[in-house]
C-alpha cells in the first residue's frame, strides 16, 4: 500500500476525524473534574466487575522465540477476544536480561501481512533495530543477534512495519524488555512478587468482545482502559512497598496517573533507568512509548482497604490494589543517590525538527529509502523539537538515549520524569523542547519519529544516519 493511498483510507473512513478528536479532548478534560463521582467506576462510567490483573510470562532472552499469530485472550471475565499475539500471549511475554548478556531471538511471522519487532529503549545496531524496511513477510523469520551494553531499565518491544505499526501494536504485537544490572541491584529494591510491570493501554471493543481498530487521523482513542490486558482489573497487595514498572503502552492516549488515596508516588527511574536521586511526586503524565519506575507503599493502609490507580485525564480507574495483609513491611530506605548520570554539553551542531500536521517532519513525509541527515558517531548535537499543528507529538528516537534540556512555551518547564536519559519526550502544541545527544554505540541507519503510532504510519518519520 502506498502511503497517499493510507492517508486517503484513513480520512475516508474517519471524515469528521478531527471535530471528533476535539470533542473527545473536551470530554477528557470535563471528566477529569468528576474523579470523586467516578471513584469505583471502569472506563465506560459504570461500576466495574473486576478481575485479577494478568502477569506475562517470562520469555528467555537467549535462545528464546517471538510467535507473532492470530490468538485469543481473556481480557476478563471469561469472555474470549480475538488478538494477535506474541506467542499466543496478550500483552507479549516479558523479556529479561542483564547489562552484558547476548540476546538471540527468532521472530517468527505468522500473521496475515508483513511485521518486524524493534526493541523501544535497547541501544542497539542498525541490523537489530527493527527498522521497517526489514519488515519480514507472512512465514519467514528474522533472527536477533545482539549484545546489551547499557544501563538497568524497562523497554518496550512492539512492531515496526511502515504504515502497519498501529494496527499491529493495537491488536496486541506489544511487550516488556527489562534490563537488569549491578548498579540498580545494589540498591536492594522491592522484588520479586514485590515488582511489577505494568503494560497500560486503551482499546474499543466490537460487539464480539473483540478489538476493534477503526483509527482518526488524530489517532486511535479506545473507549475502555486495559492494564497487563486486563480489562477493569484489581492486585491483592501486602501492607509493604512494591516496585511499579509502568509503561504507556497506547497507540495515542496520554495519561495521567495518581493514586485515589492522595498517596505520593516515589519516582526512581524513567525510560533510560534509574534518576540520580528519588523524586516524591503525586501525579506522572505519560505519553505513548514513555516508562517509568516508581516505589509505592502501602505499609499505612489499612488492611480491607481498596486504593484506586487512576488516569486524572480521562477520570478512569485504571487498576484497583486490595490490601489484604495486616502485618506491614519493612521500610525501603534509599540513598540520596540512586545513580551517576554524566550531563552532556558543548553540542558541535543544532538541528531544528518542525512536526507538522500528522504526517511531516520538516515539510517531508517519510520514504523508506531517503536519508534526510547524517550524523557525526561520537559527538553532541543539540536537537531542537518544534510543533506546527496537531500535537500532541510524543518524539522517540531510534539508536541513542538524550538528554531534555528545556521546554519553552506551552507547559514551559521540564517535569522530573524527564530528567536522566530518555528516548521519548512529549511535545505539545506551543511548545519548543531541546535535547542534548550522542551517538557513541553504533554507526548506521535509525528513526526519529513521532510515537502517536497513527501520526507515525502517516508519515511523521525520518531516517538519518550515524556515520
Amino acid at each position: 500500500m502506498k502511503r497517499r493511498d493510507f492517508v486517503s483510507l484513513v480520512s475516508a473512513a474517519m471524515g469528521t476525524s478531527v471535530i471528533l478528536s476535539c470533542k473527545k479532548t473536551l470530554v477528557d478534560n470535563q471528566s477529569s473534574l468528576h474523579l470523586d463521582l467516578m471513584a469505583a467506576r471502569g472506563g465506560g462510567g459504570v461500576p466495574a466487575q473486576r478481575y485479577p490483573l494478568k502477569f506475562p510470562a517470562i520469555l528467555s532472552h537467549n535462545g528464546g522465540i517471538l510467535d507473532s499469530k492470530l490468538a485469543t485472550s481473556d481480557l476478563g471475565g471469561g469472555v474470549m477476544s480475538n488478538v494477535w499475539a506474541y506467542n499466543g500471549l496478550f500483552p507479549g511475554p516479558t523479556i529479561r536480561a542483564n547489562d552484558g548478556d547476548q540476546v538471540t531471538i527468532q521472530l517468527q511471522n505468522h500473521l496475515p501481512e508483513e511485521t518486524i519487532t524493534h526493541w523501544h529503549g535497547l541501544i542497539v545496531d542498525h541490523d537489530n533495530d527493527g527498522h521497517p524496511m526489514h519488515a519480514i513477510p507472512k512465514g519467514n523469520v528474522f533472527d536477533y543477534d545482539f549484545t546489551i551494553n547499557q544501563r538497568a531499565g524497562l523497554n518496550f518491544y512492539h512492531p515496526h512495519p511502515h504504515m502497519l505499526t498501529g494496527k499491529q501494536v493495537y491488536l496486541g504485537q506489544a511487550g516488556a524488555f527489562i534490563i537488569n544490572d549491578s548498579e540498580e541491584a545494589a540498591l536492594n529494591l522491592p522484588s520479586g512478587k514485590y515488582e511489577i510491570p505494568l503494560i497500560l493501554r486503551d482499546a474499543t471493543l466490537d460487539k464480539n468482545n473483540n478489538l476493534s481498530y477503526k483509527p482518526a487521523s488524530g489517532g486511535m482513542f479506545g473507549k475502555i482502559p486495559l492494564v497487563n490486558g486486563t480489562r477493569s482489573p484489581y492486585l491483592d497487595v501486602e501492607r509493604a512497598v512494591y516496585r511499579f514498572r509502568v509503561l504507556n503502552g497506547a497507540n495515542s492516549r496520554i495519561f495521567g496517573l495518581a493514586l485515589g488515596n492522595g498517596a505520593s508516588f516515589k519516582l526512581i527511574g524513567n525510560d533510560g533507568g534509574l534518576l540520580t536521586s528519588a523524586v516524591t511526586i503525586n501525579r506522572i503524565d505519560m505519553s505513548n512509548g514513555e516508562r517509568i519506575d516508581v516505589l509505592v507503599d502501602f505499609r499505612s493502609v489499612t488492611n480491607g482497604t481498596k486504593v484506586m490507580l487512576r488516569d486524572l485525564r480521562s477520570g478512569w480507574d485504571l487498576l484497583e490494589f486490595r490490601v489484604n495483609s495486616t502485618e506491614a513491611g519493612p521500610e525501603v530506605n534509599l540513598p540520596s543517590t540512586l545513580s551517576s548520570i554524566s550531563p552532556l554539553s558543548s553540542p558541535v551542531t543544532t538541528r531544528t525538527f518542525s512536526f507538522d500536521a500528522m504526517s511531516k517532519i520538516n515539510g517531508l513525509e517519510y520514504e523508506m529509502d531517503r536519508i534526510d541527515w547524517t550524523v557525526p558517531f561520537g559527538v553532541v548535537e543539540k536537537w531542537v523539537f518544534k510543533t506546527n499543528g496537531n500535537a500532541p507529538h510524543p518524539v522517540h528516537v531510534h539508536g541513542a538515549s538524550f538528554q531534555v534540556v528545556s521546554r519553552r512555551g506551552g507547559r514551559n518547564q521540564l517535569y522530573p520524569w524527564e530528567s536522566g536519559w530518555k528516548d521519548t519526550v512529549l511535545l505539545e502544541d506551543s511548545e519548543t523542547v531541546e535535547v542534548l545527544i550522542r551517538f557513541n554505540n553504533y554507526r548506521g541507519i535509525y528513526l526519529l519519529h513521532c510515537h502517536k503510532l497513527e501520526h507515525e504510519d502517516m508519515g511523521m518519520m525520518a531516517n538519518f544516519e550515524v556515520v
